[in-house]
């Protein structure tokens, strides 16, 4: 009993978050192998069918290529920004509460409400952005940034990056603060240079922060709907869609609704199958360090 006792104190939690887990996941596949009229009836067996339409669809194809590069752009962006944030934040300096509170504060705002204001400030006739690169002599006539794909997508990975910067930093001052001082003193009595010092003690023992962070920015940025659906709605031409609002259109807007399920069993495996190699190499990696 003694040993079972662990085992079935978590046992209520697992069959509950098994059963919210597995049981839209297994209606969601029932619906993807099946033809389902708009109303959501499911008619006849169809196999992979639904699979099969998506491939061809070069709307779909779009979107996942687009869906990957919104997620790598973001997270890397993400991680890249955050880590030298977290160092400033973590260093004791006149002001330091005020700092991260400031920093922190994006993420106390829905991110629907976040989307809204980008939206207004790169609105191309009286835009924010416009008006202040008017006003310092950067250009002489407004840009429309949400009316083309070229200006529109690296915007909204933009707008995700600084959305995403809270959160990340948060865990990144979580992994600093239990980093000794007394290495990095020892450090400085050996001679270490501050990047010596950010190279061989914060970053190998930040590492496994980092990785939390981006398992975790990954699982959010991939599902992501907000930002892309509030300043372009997938637009223009669907050339900013990702998966999400593609899936969106295909379920709500076409009523083709086994389509949209397939989606969600893709966009599953995927997340499903990169978690797991991501893991498996950062628990591999652990071990040979």
């Amino acid at each position: 009993m003694g040993r079972a006792t662990p085992y079935l104190l978590i046992l209520p939690s697992f069959l509950m978050a098994a059963f919210i887990i597995l049981w839209p996941l297994y209606q969601i596949g029932t619906i993807s192998v099946h033809d389902v009229n708009r109303f959501g009836m499911l008619r006849d067996f169809s196999g992979l069918a639904n699979f099969q339409a998506l491939f061809n669809d070069p709307d779909f194809v779009a979107a996942l290529w687009r869906t990957l590069a919104w997620t790598a752009g973001v997270v890397i962006g993400t991680l890249v920004v955050s880590v030298p944030i977290a160092l400033i934040l973590n260093d004791d300096f006149h002001g330091r509460s005020l700092a991260r509170v400031i920093v922190m504060l994006p993420w106390a705002v829905s991110l629907a409400m976040m989307a809204i204001v980008w939206r207004w400030a790169l609105n191309g006739e009286s835009g924010l952005l416009n008006s202040g690169l008017k006003g310092l002599g950067v250009m002489n006539t407004n840009i429309e940034w949400l009316a083309q794909a070229s200006t529109a997508f690296p915007m909204q990975i933009l707008i995700g990056i600084l959305v995403s910067i809270p959160f990340t930093v948060t865990i990144f001052l979580g992994g600093l603060s239990s980093v000794p001082d007394d290495l990095y003193d020892a450090a400085s009595v050996e001679g270490a240079s501050h990047w010596q010092q950010f190279r061989y003690i914060t970053l190998p023992l930040l590492r496994p922060f980092i990785n939390i962070a981006f398992v975790m920015n990954t699982i959010n940025v991939f599902n992501s709907f907000p930002i892309i659906w509030v300043t372009t709605q997938g637009g223009p031409a669907n050339s900013t869609d990702i998966l999400v609002t593609y899936l969106y259109k295909l379920a709500f807007r076409i009523g083709r609704l086994g389509e949209a399920s397939a989606v969600s069993i893709i966009m599953f495996i995927l997340l499903l199958v990169f978690t797991i190699i991501y893991v498996r190499l950062a628990m591999r990696e652990e071990k040979t360090s």
